[in-house]
């Protein structure tokens, strides 16, 4: 049995996986708070992913006990980027700041300033989501506790390093920080000198399917294992739902419509294409790497709107069935916390255009789900214009339940978009594979699979169409609000 565990941005999922591939048990997701004492600032308390982690193992272990016993492998995947600073002690400084924090603007400018071969060595922009402008922020606004700053991990490696005792990160999560030469899969001492740090603060490095750690005593004993289980070195959550989508060879693609959205590559090397804002990350497993487009705000702009309208997602999308034969009237940017892919603007805002005193509910719903996959269309032109046009995708996340945003997603894109078995639990399901490589050794290609097709949606070539000038208007918004603001 191997055990894979999500730490996302709104809650830890666990799941428990049989030597034959198949799905156990899944934990219960445990919910995470969510902190914003600033405009911009989103921030959590490192010590809740742990809670939540234990947590969620422990329900699958007074449920399903005899089967947790047999584990040989954990894997874990995580919310990317967040840093979380620690003292000589390992204990948390302050809160850790998250992926979708948009405050460090300025110390954007200041490292490509600071460091002109940043580009070439990290592969990527430097944005406010990243970790090493948070460092410059805190060294900035928060001098002493920067001067105390021992260790900086990001929020898996502080899980892993709660249930082992030891400071270790995968080479996928490691690739988003900005302190990473992604190309040579090792930590770059030229870009920490640009943030004020040094190769001691960070963790060691390891490919995502290798061995990292042995899970404390003390937990083994708690969960009724072995005392060698082993712990993986994982995956970012984005690589980790590509393990567990079998999207390990050059070309394989996945859409993820979770808290935040991704159009996803593998590719054979490293690719990076900076200047239209696409990301180029190590893989989680050796001599792979990737490619990807990132909007903020996907299934969370849903979640939104539910929040607001004080109704359940569900009860929005259902009066509107299972397809759509055109785009609604209304325009919706979905940039609730700023833009990564293609704009890098993390002070870009939300907005509806065209409302009128007969706009219902439902073209404001439907509007929010066009406007995701509008971005969803920014960030698959990013990545074709970098490496060459995608055929399909596979459809993954909490947004892939519905097979009403299914349908526009490819009507929207142009291309078949694929509903998969476990793709709401593909990042755990991904780092219960990663957990098994690690104690196992076999083949990657003889493990990491590719999931059932649950459904297949076609792009409607005259909705198409539509969608084809719907986008082209929905592109001319952000240009024009952004010289109003």
């Amino acid at each position: 049995m191997y055990l894979g565990i999500d730490i996302g941005t709104s809650g830890v999922k666990a799941v428990l996986v049989s030597e034959a591939g198949a799905v156990v048990a899944t934990g219960p997701a445990r919910e995470l708070a969510l902190s914003h004492p600033a405009p911009l600032w989103s921030e959590q308390d490192p010590d809740g992913w742990v809670d939540a982690a234990v947590g969620a193992v422990d329900d699958l272990a007074a449920r399903h006990p005899r089967e947790v016993a047999r584990v040989r492998g954990i894997g874990l995947s995580g919310q990317m980027h967040g840093a979380t600073l620690l003292d000589e002690d390992g204990r948390p400084l302050r809160p850790a700041i998250l992926w979708n924090d948009g405050r460090s603007h300025a110390e954007c400018v200041a490292l490509e300033r600071r460091c002109p071969s940043l580009h070439t060595i990290a592969g990527n922009l430097a944005m406010p989501g990243f970790t090493a402008p948070k460092l410059l922020w805190v060294a900035r606004h928060e001098p002493k506790i920067f001067a105390r700053v021992a260790k900086v991990l990001l929020p898996k490696a502080y899980v892993r390093y709660r249930l082992t005792g030891e400071m270790i990160e995968d080479m996928s999560d490691a690739a988003g920080t900005l302190w990473l030469d992604v190309g040579l899969r090792r930590w770059s001492a030229l870009l920490l000198h640009a943030t004020g740090l040094d190769l001691h603060h960070m963790p060691r490095l390891v490919e995502g399917s290798e061995v990292s750690a042995t899970l404390a005593p003390d937990y083994a004993q708690r969960w009724g294992m072995a005392r060698d289980v082993v712990v993986a070195g994982g995956a970012g959550d984005n690589a980790a739902s590509a393990i567990g989508l079998g999207a390990i060879a050059p070309g394989d693609a996945f859409l993820s419509l979770g808290t935040s959205g991704v159009v996803f590559r593998v590719t054979d090397r490293f690719a990076p294409a900076p200047a239209s804002a696409v990301h180029a990350f190590c893989h989680a497993l050796p001599g792979r790497w990737h490619q990807m487009g990132v909007m903020l705000s996907a299934a969370a702009s849903l979640a939104w709107l539910a929040g607001v309208m004080e109704v359940p997602a569900a009860a929005l999308l259902a009066p509107l069935g299972k397809r759509v034969d055109g785009p609604s009237p209304v325009k919706f940017l979905p940039y609730l916390d700023g833009e990564r892919t293609p704009h890098n603007d993390a002070a870009a805002s939300g907005a509806f255009v065209g409302l009128r005193g007969a706009t219902g509910r439902s073209q404001i719903v439907q509007a929010v789900l066009e406007g995701v996959a509008f971005a969803a269309r920014d960030n698959l032109a990013a990545l074709s214009a970098a490496s060459g046009p995608l055929a399909e995708v596979d459809l993954v996340g909490g947004g892939s339940r519905s097979p009403l945003w299914a349908q526009i997603c490819a009507d929207v894109l142009g291309i078949p978009v694929h509903r998969v078995e476990e793709g709401e639990v593909g990042a755990a399901l991904g780092a219960s594979r990663l957990g098994r490589l690690a104690a196992t050794g076999e083949d990657a290609a003889a493990v990491c699979t590719r999931p059932r097709r649950l459904a297949s949606f076609m792009p409607r070539p005259s909705v198409a169409a539509t969608y084809d000038e719907a986008y082209r208007r929905w592109r001319e918004l952000y240009p024009a609000l952004k010289e109003c603001a």
